[in-house]
C-alpha cells in the first residue's frame, strides 16, 4: 500500500498541528496504522498507534495527553493531531501501516510495520 502524508511545519512550542496519511488501496481498513518520529540525530521512536477498526490506541508515554492517532476507514486516511506541541518533538514523523491483517491489537514495534510514508518534517522552536 502507498502512504501519502501531508501536514507538518514550523511552528512555535504551546501550538498545534494535525498530519494526515493517505492509503492509496481500498484495504486500509483491515490493517493496525501507526506514526513514528526520527528526531535529528536519532533513531525512530514510536509515537502512536491504531488498531484496524480504531477501538484501540497506543501511545508514547512521551507524547500521551497531548497527541491523538485517528483514523477514517472511509476516507482510507490516518490523522495525528499533536497538541502542546514542546521543541522535543522536533523530529521527521512517518506513518506505517502493520502488515498482519485484523491484529488484536495494535502494535508499537517498528518491526510490525511495513508499508511507509515518506515523512513530514515537524519543527517546534521555544
Amino acid at each position: 500500500v502507498q502512504l501519502v502524508q501531508s501536514g507538518g511545519g514550523s511552528v512555535q512550542a504551546g501550538a498545534s498541528l494535525r498530519l494526515s496519511c493517505a492509503a492509496s488501496e481500498g484495504t486500509f481498513d483491515k490493517y493496525a496504522m501507526g506514526w513514528f518520529r526520527r528526531p535529528p540525530g536519532k533513531d525512530h521512536e514510536f509515537v502512536a498507534s491504531i488498531k484496524w477498526n480504531g477501538d484501540i490506541t497506543g501511545y508514547a508515554d512521551s507524547v500521551r495527553g497531548r497527541f491523538t492517532i485517528s483514523r477514517d476507514n472511509a476516507k482510507n486516511t490516518l490523522y495525528l493531531q499533536m497538541n502542546s506541541l514542546k521543541p522535543e518533538d522536533t523530529a521527521d514523523y512517518y506513518c506505517a501501516s502493520d502488515f498482519v491483517i485484523y491484529r488484536s491489537s495494535p502494535p508499537s514495534t517498528i518491526s510490525d510495520f511495513t508499508s511507509w510514508g515518506q515523512g513530514t518534517r515537524v519543527t517546534v522552536s521555544s
